[in-house]
């Protein structure tokens, strides 16, 4: 007889979490682009609460709470969304790949002619 119903589970080699409410990258993404998308209209307030989602970053990072490749990957986007005109505003917000958590700026390459 080798099944007994009450026997303990072997150990996970998970290692464990120990809260479970902390954001992936794809969350603090999606954070920041749920943010742009309601001001759409308006680049500048968005201008300005991203700033202020500069300082949360800034502080999730001291916390361990954000990586530094992910608060890398944020500050490039917060970057580009904060120094582009209005014009440019919509294109950054329509492009899908600027939001995918993989994005990386493009390289400026001087010898291209």
């Amino acid at each position: 007889m080798g099944w007994w119903p009450f026997a303990k589970k072997p150990k996970s080699k998970r290692t464990r979490v120990e809260d479970p409410l902390l954001k992936d990258a794809r969350t603090w993404i999606s954070e920041l682009r749920d943010l742009c998308e309601m001001n759409f209209e308006q680049p500048e307030e968005a201008r300005r609460r991203i700033r202020h989602m500069q300082v949360e970053w800034h502080d999730a990072l001291e916390q361990g709470v954000l990586t530094a490749a992910n608060r890398e990957g944020l500050e490039a986007r917060a970057f580009r969304l904060l120094s582009c005109s209005d014009e440019e505003w919509m294109q950054w917000l329509d492009d899908l790949d600027f939001w995918k958590s993989g994005w990386k700026p493009a390289p400026l390459n001087d010898n291209e002619a």
